[in-house]
């Protein structure tokens, strides 16, 4: 069952019965499901798909010209192979179908690694002829730093040649829940803070089976796909994976700046900086700046807090990494009862946040909040505050700060996930934090607190016109 990415096949259908010739590039992280996007557009189209793989230049060709022969070709009758890509790539033109011809090459980068040319021979091509032509190409790969580093960059052949350009990115929350219809919101929270939108993992889940009964056998049970999973994609990615692993860990257990995973691991801050770059580069962790904070305070190498982009591997380190000996051993009961479940909550916690975020941002498209906003995003500063004529420094946070372009509408929000109705106590602090002087506007409060709200804090959101969100309003 083909879940979500409605969005993501509008894009597609659109480009496809546009009137001209299209050339697009749709990327992303491995495992994301950019091949089941591509097959599920391409299912009532008389596509050519062609899935490269890491072969030598004359075995892809070879390859390749097989699957293009295979549509009734004219040349077929003469012709086993072509003799060369600008010969085979042309060829789509000729494919005997209705309407626009579709090419659809999956992993194009391995292409590109047996034969560096390929982009000055398809540009060529496109110049020339394809871009005239009834036709739509599509370049799908998941070595993210060769498509945005090379492939998109000014210097490479194809540059401004893509009529579209598209990042998948994993599924929302809401797209998440279909995968386990039988569960528990709460269950859909935890396995989504577990997994992540990404639907490689997520299809490894039974939703017949419970919460713990999926965590048991499907992550830590040794020979499972997800049991190894995080090392088999470092060492497809990366080389150094120890070094890496390192920091990685150190990063999961929430030490999220240089100083602190320097402190954590030991290794030479100057090394860290290159070895977060190329983790940023394949996302798999991202640098978070405070929402509103300037582009001058984004600047450096130094600024703000690194966190990992992936729930699976924050789950895997957070878990698995340091309990390697017993998993092996065997010992998935203890790891799940002494270790993962006096903490899973306090780290499904996080991702409500998360989802928190992905509701807001559905209101703003909905318009169904008080002013659109621009920028949405955890916020933390150093603030002063004034207490009986004594001047007090903090550094204050809230989970969650949207404005608008001119920074004079904001919308302030807490996420509480405790087991607990929020109370009053939540509101007054969150409208105590923000420093009302220094950011001038109109406010906004909501408050989302999984477990509901007391009647306290029910009549003060009635009486200040505040938005209490519920975990059933999810």
């Amino acid at each position: 069952m083909f879940i979500g990415r409605a969005r993501e096949l509008d894009f597609l259908q659109e480009r496809y019965d546009s009137e001209r010739a299209e050339l697009v590039v749709l990327y992303g992280r491995r495992r994301i499901g950019k091949t089941e996007l591509l097959q599920q557009f391409a299912r009532d189209k008389a596509a050519v798909f062609y899935a490269c793989t890491e072969c030598t230049d004359q075995e892809q060709l070879a390859r390749f010209s097989k699957r293009i022969l295979q549509t009734g070709l004219p040349a077929a009758r003469f012709l086993t192979s072509f003799s060369d890509w600008e010969t085979a790539l042309r060829s789509i033109q000729d494919v005997p179908s209705e309407g626009k011809k579709l090419l659809i090459i999956d992993e194009f980068p391995y292409m590109c690694a047996s034969r560096p040319e390929l982009p000055s021979i398809l540009q060529n091509l496109w110049d020339h002829e394809l871009s005239r032509a009834n036709v739509m190409l599509i370049l799908c790969g998941s070595a993210m730093s060769f498509i945005e580093n090379e492939l998109l960059a000014e210097r490479n052949p194809l540059y401004g040649r893509a009529t579209g350009i598209y990042k998948l990115l994993p599924l929302p929350f809401v797209s998440v829940r279909q995968f386990f219809p039988q569960y528990s919101v709460e269950d859909q929270v935890a396995a989504y803070a577990i997994l992540g939108g990404i639907p490689y993992y997520l299809i490894q889940f039974q939703s017949e089976k419970s919460l713990e009964e999926n965590i048991r056998t499907n992550i830590l049970q040794k020979g499972c796909v997800l049991y190894s999973e995080v090392e088999f994609l470092l060492r497809q990615e990366l080389r150094e994976t120890s070094v890496y692993n390192a920091i990685i860990e150190a990063v999961a257990l929430g030490n999220n700046t240089l100083a602190l995973i320097h402190s954590k691991t030991q290794i030479e801050k100057t090394k860290i900086s290159v070895y977060l770059k190329n983790l940023m580069e394949i996302g798999i962790i991202e640098r978070e700046f405070s929402v509103l904070s300037t582009v001058k305070e984004r600047a450096g190498s130094g600024r703000g807090l690194y966190q990992l982009t992936d729930a699976y591997f924050q789950f895997w380190y957070a878990f698995l990494y340091g309990s390697h000996s017993e998993l092996e051993a065997g010992d998935v009961a203890g790891v799940w009862q002494h270790l993962i479940v006096p903490q899973l909550h306090e780290f499904v916690s996080r991702t409500y946040e998360k989802i928190c975020m992905e509701y807001l941002r559905s209101c703003n498209q909905a318009g169904t909040l008080p002013f659109h906003f621009i920028k949405i995003g955890r916020w933390w500063e150093k603030v002063t505050h004034i207490a009986d004529g004594k001047r007090r420094t903090v550094s204050e946070e809230i989970d969650i700060v949207a404005a608008d372009r001119a920074e004079r509408n904001f919308l302030l929000a807490e996420c509480k996930f405790r087991r607990a109705s929020a109370d009053l106590d939540v509101l007054r602090q969150l409208q105590d934090k923000f420093p009302q002087k220094k950011y001038h506007g109109n406010y906004h409060y909501m408050i989302f607190s999984f477990y509901g709200f007391t009647e306290r804090l029910r009549d003060a959101a009635a009486r200040e016109n505040v938005r209490l969100v519920s975990g059933a309003d999810l």
